[in-house]
């Protein structure tokens, strides 16, 4: 059940999104479908680009994924491995950065092999994410995406993480664990700082997060201008941190429906100023 402080998107007054300053996503099943990107979705990033607004992609995908979509989409930027890395263009070229250096990640890789290692080992049906060849600093178990992990057997897995000394979290496909302290929010700013040259804590009621699963809880729980697509409903039972607001459209749709919204709202704005 939906919390009454959870509304519906059409009942946010324009008002509330007139002086939004950029927006952050998730993207597995905010802006796409069966991991693709759904074309309403795709402009209505366009339309935030040309309207001058910057949009920044804050995902628990890899960084080898997340590349040729930095390259092609209308964002600023995609965070990747739930805040770890950042990559973005610089004209023709492509600039990644890594939250922890070199030295750092080289030791946590013999450890998330040994986690990996003994998640397949001790949890039925367990197997790594088909992306997992692109990542770096984190692992995946798929749970939802090529393969249907039962819940019992999802909380199995991110128990052992969480033994092991991993930060782990549950996407709307995957299961992500990684050492270290950084996750979306900590990768937001860190971002924003990095590119903008903002900061992103003081600035939290002028920007809007927009997201679809119980790994976007932590986003929520930071920016009154939080949005749900509708398919967040799916994650209704595992939810402690609702939006402050949810869309009727699922997934491409619901980002496409509020980027209407905020554009309207922008406009009228600007019409009466």
């Amino acid at each position: 059940m939906i919390p009454a402080t959870c509304r519906p998107l059409a009942d946010l007054p324009p008002a509330a999104l007139a002086g939004v300053a950029g927006v952050l996503t998730d993207i597995d099943d905010t802006l796409t479908c069966d991991g693709a990107i759904e074309p309403v979705a795709l402009a209505a990033l366009q339309a935030l680009a040309d309207a001058g607004l910057p949009v920044l992609a804050i995902t628990g995908r890899p960084l080898g994924w997340s590349e040729p979509f930095a390259r092609t989409w209308p964002l600023q930027a995609i965070v990747a491995e739930n805040g770890a890395v950042g990559v973005w263009r610089d004209g023709p070229a492509l600039i990644t950065e890594f939250v922890q250096d070199a030295t750092t990640r080289a030791h946590n890789a013999q450890r998330l092999r040994a986690v990996a290692t003994r998640v397949l080992a001790e949890v039925p049906g367990a197997t790594l994410a088909r992306d997992s060849a692109g990542r770096v600093t984190d692992i995946a178990i798929d749970h939802s995406e090529f393969v249907q992990l039962p819940p019992a057997a999802v909380a199995q897995v991110v128990a052992l993480m969480q033994a092991e000394g991993m930060h782990a979290t549950v996407s709307s496909i995957h299961i992500n664990g990684w050492f270290g302290a950084h996750d979306k929010w900590s990768g937001a700013c860190w971002i924003v700082q990095r590119l903008l040259g903002r900061d992103l804590a003081a600035e939290t009621d002028r920007w809007l997060y927009v997201g679809d699963s119980t790994n976007d809880q932590v986003m929520f729980g930071h920016f009154a201008l939080s949005v749900g697509v509708a398919n967040l409903r799916h994650f209704a039972a595992q939810l402690h941190t609702w939006p402050a607001c949810i869309t009727e459209g699922e997934r491409g749709a619901g980002f496409a429906e509020l980027v209407q919204r905020l554009l309207a709202a922008r406009g009228a704005r600007v019409s009466a100023a």
